[in-house]
Formats: C-alpha cells, structure tokens, sequence
C-alpha cells in the first residue's frame, strides 16, 4: 500500500504512528528507499553519501553482493532461520570460520557464546558472567563510555540523558576518569589505583572493569597503547577481569581486526555486535577466555540467539575480508587521508576551536560550541551526507564510512564535510 503514497504521505504515517522515541529520523527527514554499497536512496530519487554505516553495523556497506549471494543462497535452499541455540550447519560453519581466520592467526583462544542480536545483549552476558565467576557485584566503568540500553548495560554508561531514561537507579557500577579525561595533567590511573589499595576509600571490590578502546558515542575518544596496557596490567595485579566492549569499535573499525590488538592485550571477555554479522542482520557474541566458561545450561539466554542468516552473512564476511590482511591496510590507509582532510580543515579555520579526533575510520571532528556539530551534520544533510553527532554535548561530528568505501566516494565525502562545517562556522 504504502508504494503508492508520496513521501510526504509516508512522512505523516511516521509522524501520526511511530513512537516519539525516534531520533535519526528527525535529522534526516526523508523516506529512504534502497541502498547499495556507500549510498542511500530516498522515494524521492535523491541519492545521499553514508558517513554514518548503520553507527558501525556495516563495516562492508550497504547490501554488499559478496554478502548478499551466500545469503540469498541459503535462503532459496530453505536453510534453517530460526534455532535458538539447536546445532546447525550454519552456527558449525560461523564457528570454523571465525576461530580460523580472526582467532588462530592472533594466537587467541575464547570459547564464543550467543547471548541474543544485540550489542546490549553482549555487554549483559558479560556482566553477568563476570559476577558469577568473581562471586562480587561491583564493576567499574569509564568516564562518557557508553555500552546499551538495557539496565546492566546502562548502569556502566555515562551518558546522564540515556541514563535517567531508566527510571530507577542505576547501581553496582563506579566510574574512573578514561584516558586523558583530565587532559594529561593526572598520572593514568592514580585515581583507580589509590582507591582499591585504600581500606577507608568505601570502593566495593569490583568484579570487572568494562572498557572501549575507543569511545564511539561518547566523543571519538580513542585511548593510547600504553593506557589500554596499564589497564590490564592493574586488572591482573587485582585480580579484576578485563572486559572490553568491542560492538562499534571491532570488525576492522579501527585497522585491526580487533580493537584492542593496537595494545598488545588479551582481555579476559569481549564483546562484540554491530558488523559481526557483516551485513546489518542482528546479531551479538560474547568471547570468553575458556576457564570463565562457568555458565549452567540455560542461564543465560534469548529467544534470537540462533538467527542462522546472520551465521551465514558473517562467515561470508570473514572469509571475503579476514583471509588476508588486505582490509586492514586499506582501513588504516583511508583512516589518514580523512586524518589529513580534517586537519587540513581545522588549519584553514584559525580560531574556530575545533579538535580533530579518532583512529581508523572511526574519526570526528570536535567543536567548542556544542550546538555547531548538529548545524554541521544538518549542512551536510542539505549536501547529500549522512553522519550523526557523537559526545556528552553531541558536540563531535561523527565520521564512519563503510570500510569498503572507495577513495573517490572517500574524498567526496570530505569535500562536501569540510564545505558544510564552513558554512556553519
């Protein structure tokens, strides 16, 4: 019915039927139609540039054919769709792959679980876990993290709009300054440190610490090697697990497969979602260092934890961009040139306060008045690019192409970014 109707008649449907919990509609107020690679098309014909992926669920683009026809191909020959966690040859074939290409060649050993389709879902599985193994309650969390919706999630979240959404108090969870929170003028840690070793600091022993390498909704804040190597080095020294929550910042995010490879670290549980599915099907893991593995049958589960398309998408994936290290290259290549763009754009704007941020493709460019990031990301809507705001103040303007954006997609992107942060500057 609804392919007769003009987007104005189908921009009404929205507004008279949907909840008004929706938000990136609300800046892109368009009816989106189809889309292909790094670009969306709305009913209108109109054809915009995606600096946003999917907020980092489509590392490999928009309907990407090396994906698409393994998928197509289980379906027409009526795989299994839905399985909960029954063995099939789909979840057999994701975990071969996934333990042959992304774990062997790191030297990496984790048992994977399937806690539901989401990041969110991940990140509870994790916590949960980690409490049971340790037998304590307490976590600690980070400064501007942010790890989901749900309310073990949000309890280890920073953002205060997302978490007075909860309603209740959100407990068992203490927050530690992330890396250069105090601009380099604290030693890392000192804070962290002395309130464990201090018996009058009222600090409950915490069962874990959750982290990402790199902050994506708290601000493109990336976290140096070395913080990220005292991080697991204080953990061990305390006998606290390291859980790092990898669902925006994994799949080649960042260059490496994971994130946290940059440090040379092996944390005891990761999570990861978003892209592992590798077309933007739902789905979650949660990694385990095997000794943790304590889980009672059916303690922790979720009615979509076996939604075999997505076993599929994800192993077509793995196999089209993890047998090399072509991508890496590629995504650490094209992480410079939107590094030079950005820093080229801040030079040509003295005084403007601005800040360029990130590692990889996961990049931002931070303004000094908060309201400037939103009339950026607008402009840049008006031009035909998508991307969204990052931050406490949504004061960074976010860009996350797809991976495998082309460097002439690359370099439009940039032009129209850099053309709509002047008109608003």
């Amino acid at each position: 019915m609804s392919m007769d109707k003009t987007e104005e008649d189908l921009l009404r449907t929205f507004e008279e039927r949907e909840s008004e919990v929706r938000s990136y509609c609300r800046g892109w107020p368009v009816v989106f139609d189809n889309a292909v690679g790094s670009h969306m098309t709305d009913t209108e014909g109109r054809r915009y540039l995606d600096f946003f992926a999917g907020a980092g669920a489509l590392n490999y683009g928009h309907n990407n054919p090396a994906i698409k026809g393994p998928l197509l191909d289980y379906l027409s020959g009526d795989g299994v769709i839905h399985s909960l966690d029954m063995h099939t040859r789909a979840k057999a074939a994701f975990l071969e792959t996934f333990t042959e290409l992304v774990l062997k060649p790191r030297g990496l050993n984790y048992k994977v679980q399937f806690p539901g389709p989401t990041g969110t879902t991940a990140v509870e599985a994790a916590l949960k876990l980690a409490r049971k193994v340790t037998g304590k309650e307490a976590m600690i969390n980070f400064t501007n993290a942010f790890h989901g919706m749900t309310l073990g999630s949000l309890s280890v979240t920073g953002n205060s709009m997302k978490r007075g959404g909860a309603g209740i108090p959100l407990v068992h969870a203490t927050p530690m300054p992330y890396d250069n929170y105090f601009d380099g003028q604290v030693p890392d840690f000192l804070w962290f440190e002395r309130v464990l070793e201090d018996a009058g600091s009222s600090l409950n022993e915490p069962a874990a610490v959750i982290v990402e390498t790199v902050q994506g909704e708290g601000g493109i804040n990336p976290a140096r090697a070395e913080w990220l190597r005292g991080l697991a080095d204080l953990c061990r020294r305390h006998e606290i697990l390291l859980i790092v929550d990898d669902v925006q910042m994994g799949c080649g995010r960042t260059g490496p497969f994971f994130s946290f490879e940059i440090a040379g670290i092996e944390p005891d549980i990761v999570c990861m979602s978003k892209s592992i599915s590798g077309y933007g099907l739902p789905m979650g893991i949660t990694l385990i260092r095997p000794e943790l593995d304590i889980w009672g049958p059916g303690e922790h589960n979720g009615t979509f934890r076996g939604y075999n398309p997505a076993f599929v998408t994800a192993s077509a994936a793995l196999r089209e961009y993890w047998s090399d290290d072509k991508l890496e290259r590629s995504t650490l290549e094209k992480g410079e040139v939107v590094h030079t763009a950005l820093t080229e754009l801040v030079e040509s704007l003295p005084g403007a306060d601005l800040q360029v941020k990130g590692r990889g493709l996961a990049r931002g460019l931070e303004f000094g008045k908060s309201d400037l990031a939103d009339r950026a990301a607008s402009a840049a809507f008006e031009r035909g690019l998508l991307l969204e705001t990052a931050g406490p103040d949504s004061e960074v303007a976010k860009i996350m192409p797809a991976l495998t954006i082309t460097e002439a997609e690359l370099a439009e992107g940039m032009d129209i970014f850099a053309d709509a942060v002047r008109s608003v500057v």
